[in-house]
């Protein structure tokens, strides 16, 4: 009893899987196209974080921080902005480290970008941005 392909009535007993495939590559390439256009020109407010993760203490990463005079630190020694791009190849990316950023509260959105586009063109993909967890509201006291 098995399925032939050929018989009388000139029917075939085989799926066509062809049209299917068809729709799906074609539902497929329109997700693709709006998924994004979903998460774009949004008005939000910066959130401030209520849970943080605990900052990696192992020698596999290395922090970046930005104090509130602009001035930067490499872990713990301090760089300029014209030696950091050479800092950054030598001590993050030849040693496959991992890269935080902290920067102060008060310091300029433009600086942060600036650094931000220094650490991308020194070839660091991956940058990881450190943040404090937010006070917790005091309840008020009941009576």
């Amino acid at each position: 009893m098995g399925v032939s392909l050929s018989n009388k009535n000139g029917f075939v007993s085989e799926i066509n899987v062809t049209p299917f495939v068809d729709v799906m590559l074609v539902l497929l390439i329109i997700f693709m196209v709006t998924a994004p256009m979903l998460t774009q020109g949004l008005d939000v407010e910066l959130p401030q974080t209520s849970t943080v993760d605990v900052l990696p203490t192992d020698a596999e990463n290395m922090v970046l921080t930005i104090k509130k005079d602009g001035s930067m630190y490499l872990d713990e020694y301090k760089v300029t902005a014209e030696d950091l791009p050479g800092h950054l190849d030598r001590l993050v990316k030849q040693q496959n480290k991992l890269l935080f950023m902290r920067a102060d509260k008060d310091v300029a959105y433009g600086v942060v970008v600036e650094v931000m586009g220094i650490v991308k063109g020194a070839g660091i993909d991956k940058l990881g941005v450190v943040a404090d967890q937010v006070d917790p509201k005091p309840e008020s006291k009941k009576k």
